[in-house]
């Protein structure tokens, strides 16, 4: 631990993996601040959908940038980190340790490598890639970034269609910008970080197992609450793991059994999605914790890993 830069515990993982609960015993071990850095749980409608964090759990440990808006205000990744940046700051402040927890990849690259300075996308240039076919649109990144073009796959529609706004936009390519991030905080803190990486069986159980719990709790009448704001259904929070899916049973259009089974299948790809950036996108020196966290003395071995006795 460096003595000229102060503590952050970054815990990251997909769904369903334990993060929270590693969270909550790093807090009770040392005292420290949980920071979300999931992006769903940021919005206050959907606490059961989007294992927010429990009253008793928030009474045991300080919790930051929980249920802190309405889903009719989405954030941005942008925006995200400079409140996550001003939190850890006012932890530190106060002698505090910030346990950075949450399966939102790009919110967490935001914070610690800092963000691209892309200006605003000319809007006209948007729709007319957005309304493109794939194809025509890969074709058109090879003629002006052809490395891009080369690095991402045919089927990438939302990374092909990203490079080709930001080169037509601004003349420049997006890895021309990514070179010139600002505002990550990786390199002004010690990072204590750990990626849980359980078994897919186990993993995919879990989320089979939580879905169905969250039905039983109250998911439905949260969704039936959401739906009676008449949000945009593009927002971030319509799209919510789980949202689409109870929307269509409360509209009739699914039967209850079959949207208990397209909400678990839906989560368990979204944990597919979140164990391969997670796989790749962090440090190669950022521990891999690979044992399931209910497991005989899984969390002790955790938070020793962390360098956190208990």
């Amino acid at each position: 631990m460096s003595k000229s830069r102060p503590p952050l515990i970054v815990i990251a993982g997909p769904t369903a993996s334990g993060k929270s609960a590693l969270a909550l015993e790093c807090a009770k071990a040392i005292g420290g601040s949980i920071v979300n850095a999931d992006a769903s749980q940021l919005y206050s409608d959907i606490p059961i959908l989007s294992a927010a964090p429990s009253r008793q759990e928030r009474a045991i440990a300080d919790h930051r940038l929980y249920a802190v808006r309405s889903g009719a205000e989405p954030f941005s990744a942008a925006e995200w980190a400079s409140l996550a940046r001003d939190e850890i700051a006012d932890i530190h402040a106060f002698g505090g340790t910030p346990i950075l927890v949450g399966g939102t990849g790009l919110y967490l690259r935001s914070l610690l490598d800092g963000i691209a300075p892309v200006p605003e996308i000319d809007p006209t240039i948007r729709a007319d890639i957005r309304s493109a076919t794939v194809a025509d649109n890969r074709q058109a990144l090879v003629s002006l970034d052809p490395e891009a073009a080369d690095r991402l796959g045919p089927a990438d529609t939302t990374r092909i269609a990203r490079a080709l706004e930001v080169v037509r936009s601004t003349g420049r390519t997006l890895k021309d910008w990514q070179a010139m991030k600002a505002g990550g905080i990786g390199s002004d803190a010690a990072l204590l970080p750990i990626v849980l990486s359980p078994p897919r069986d186990w993993l995919y159980s879990r989320c089979d197992t939580r879905f169905g719990a969250m039905i039983d709790h109250g998911a439905v009448e949260e969704v039936e609450a959401l739906l009676a704001k008449h949000l945009d259904p593009d927002l971030p929070v319509m799209r919510a793991i789980g949202v689409p899916e109870i929307a269509a049973f409360i509209r009739g259009e699914k039967a209850r059994g079959a949207m208990l089974s397209d909400g678990q299948q839906a989560t368990r790809r979204y944990a597919k999605r979140q164990s391969t950036w997670f796989k790749h996108q962090p440090p190669p020196d950022w521990p891999r914790f690979s044992d399931p966290l209910d497991g005989s003395g899984a969390m002790s071995r955790a938070l020793e890993l962390l360098g956190i006795g208990r």
